[in-house]
């Protein structure tokens, strides 16, 4: 055999810039490439050592103990949860914060321990650095229990204050909150809109009915099979059927009837309707209330979203402390976290939360998500009496498969109808300003806004964003621009019109908004997950180049925030490390421009293996779940024993199989 039979192949042409960008890899400058390392996938749960040690002794006793809690009754559960108060771990509030065992009003009666030197034993090390409530309007309320209670001035630990933030508005009302959980909110606006629109009372039935066959829109079709979308839209929207009542507690208890329970509903739903309406004859009821409800456009709160930098609502990561880090890179519009009508009706604190603004957010609205417009009609009427908002965004485009399935979010793009009546009796009700938010439609290929875009403005939205993907895209491909400006163009001059997906650089920002002048601005969404100073770009128009360190500032002024919001005690400590942790399985998506061949970079990039230009920059862009607990314990001090984490979204990954 000659010698050239036996060479070996010739190494693979490496290659160029422009070929990687083609398949959305991000082109690395060649000395900063590392070899592929075998990790395991980012979703695996992460561990302490400890905890893992442990496991491995104790599999078989876990498991057990796993199935003995799952027979145990809720009852049971929760006498445990109190039993668990109790203990030294569980100081009282109010000894915390006065360091006197005696000060707590309810004494022996109270639900936590009052054992001060217990507690000092037990409780964990203080972390390095001051309390974040230092410099703050109000002193730490959390005393005791604060985990920076070294650093407290003697002065402050006097005053008596559960005040955990005075910068923070919108909490719940305690008396409001008993009353949704009685069901005994009235909503006199809302239920007279909805009667007069035939929504609420005996007519309902037929109104929906109605409804349904009002349902059959065109779509606008796009090349490509779309049969198996139509099974899975049929399938998706197959129950239409009325929204079922709320059970009241006694229902839940066991102890009253179900025709006992209907009937009271009726009466109070008819006690919250104005008595003038009661009495006058049905079709005089309908005029007569809705000529005091509509209001003229020009008595409207309006708001001016041209150009403005609007941080999307982003669920889990969009949390307040987020939000603020974005105020300070120079973000316009924020808005909250979506919250469910559902729970809000309920009493829900967890959900309230969601609808918390910080006094440094001069532009701020709510996004809240429903199925039927009685429920999202009473919602709005609650937030705008209770709430300080600047307007509040229905969302109609969530593609999560728990929120679709109950007829909310992307479902009801299938139903231009029932979004009629939302969008009419929301804006009826109240003065603040109503958006929605939307995607190009439900199934691939199938968009249909360009249908609805005129209607959407004459039904009494203020504002309507488009997200460029269908439901069934979720967060996969690229979005589509040419559609948002083709709704854009459509839309009245009443209507604005915001774009949403893959801005990433200010060139994004400047290309979208010049393509198309019928646009008034754009939602900024993972982008500013990823790099939250893509605000500060678009405004100076310019590429910054980031250091590790800045971003690692960024970082602590984020778990300052965090802290400041859920607490410094180690219930809060712990709270801000796992919002810290889902929004750093984002922030490892960016690649720094230094290391770049071609800049801007997309969103959409996938980066190979590299090395940063520091060990904190390597350790920055680490994609493994071990290395994010790592940075937490930089920031928090060190994770306690059994912790385990794995992100929450989807999202957070580039275009897999099962965002498709």
């Amino acid at each position: 055999m000659t010698d050239d039979a036996t060479a070996p192949p010739p190494p693979p042409r490496p290659q160029t810039a422009e070929e990687l960008v083609a398949k959305s890899i991000a082109p690395i400058k060649k000395e900063f490439l590392c070899p592929a390392p075998t990790r395991i996938s980012q979703y695996v749960a992460v561990q302490s050592d400890d905890t893992n040690r442990n496991d491995r002794n104790n599999n078989n006793n876990s498991s057990s103990n796993l199935l003995d809690n799952n027979k145990k009754s809720k009852r049971q559960q929760k006498r445990e949860r109190q039993q668990e108060k109790m203990t030294t771990k569980n100081i009282c509030p109010v000894v915390a914060r006065t360091a006197d065992a005696n000060a707590c009003p309810f004494a022996d009666k109270c639900r936590f321990s009052h054992d001060i030197e217990a507690f000092k034993a037990q409780k964990p090390a203080d972390l390095e650095g001051e309390c974040p409530f230092l410099g703050t309007q109000a002193p730490c309320a959390y005393g005791l229990g604060c985990r920076f209670a070294g650093t407290h001035k003697v002065k402050d630990t006097l005053l008596v204050s559960d005040n955990k933030s005075a910068d923070e508005i919108n909490t719940l009302n305690k008396d409001v909150q008993k009353l949704l959980w009685k069901n005994k909110m009235s909503f006199p606006k809302a239920d007279a809109k909805l009667k007069s629109l035939g929504l609420l009372g005996p007519n309902a039935k037929k109104k929906m009915a109605e409804e349904k066959e009002g349902d059959q829109l065109p779509v606008s079709v796009s090349n490509g099979d779309s049969k198996k979308e139509d099974s899975n839209v049929d399938e998706a929207i197959a129950s239409d059927d009325l929204r079922p009542i709320k059970k009241t507690k006694s229902e839940i208890d066991g102890t009253g009837s179900a025709d006992n329970v209907d009937i009271k509903l009726d009466e109070e739903s008819e006690k919250s309707v104005p008595e003038s309406v009661l009495e006058a004859k049905p079709d005089e009821a309908m005029i007569e209330s809705d000529q005091s409800l509509k209001m003229h456009p020009r008595e409207k709160k309006l708001i001016d979203f041209r150009e403005k930098l609007y941080l999307a609502p982003l669920t889990t990561v969009g949390n307040l402390p987020f939000r603020r880090v974005c105020k300070g890179f120079g973000a316009d519009v924020t808005c909250g976290e979506m919250a469910m009508c559902t729970n809000l009706l309920q009493g829900q604190a967890s959900e309230w939360a969601l609808l918390r603004r910080h006094s440094s957010e001069d532009l701020f609205g709510v996004q809240i998500c429903g199925s039927y417009p009685d429920t999202i009609a009473r919602v709005v009427e609650m937030i705008d009496q209770e709430c300080s908002v600047d307007f509040i965004d229905i969302n109609m485009g969530c593609p999560i498969d728990i929120v679709v399935n109950k007829g909310a979010g992307s479902c009801l793009l299938n139903k231009p109808m029932r979004i009629k009546s939302i969008i009419e009796t929301t804006s009826a009700i109240v003065d603040t300003p109503i958006t929605v938010k939307v995607r190009t439609g439900y199934a691939e290929g199938k968009n249909r806004i360009d249908s609805l875009i005129a209607d959407i403005g004459s039904w009494g939205a203020h504002a309507v964003t488009i997200h460029g993907r269908s439901r069934q895209q979720r967060y996969s491909k690229l979005a589509d621009w040419d559609y948002i400006h083709q709704c854009a163009r459509k839309a009245p001059s009443s209507l604005q019109v915001i774009g949403n997906g893959d801005v990433y650089s200010y060139l994004d920002w400047n290309k979208q908004l010049s393509d198309s002048s019928n646009l008034s601005s754009c939602m900024i969404a993972r982008g500013a997950l990823v790099k939250p100073w893509l605000f500060t770009e678009i405004k100076e128009q310019r590429n910054w180049d980031i250091s590790s360190a800045e971003r690692f500032d960024i970082l602590k002024e984020y778990v300052r925030f965090g802290m400041q919001h859920w607490g410094s005690d180690t219930k809060g400590v712990e709270t801000t490390r796992h919002f810290l942790l889902e929004w750093l399985s984002y922030t490892c998506r960016y690649v720094p421009l230094g290391l770049l061949e071609v800049i801007p970079p997309k969103l959409n990039w996938r980066p190979p293996s590299y090395y940063g230009r520091d060990d904190l920059e390597t350790l920055l862009a680490s994609e493994s779940a071990a290395d994010w607990v790592r940075i937490s314990e930089m920031l928090l001090g060190k994770v306690p024993d059994g912790f385990t984490f794995a992100p929450k979204h989807k999202s957070n990954s580039y275009d897999a199989a099962e965002n498709g």
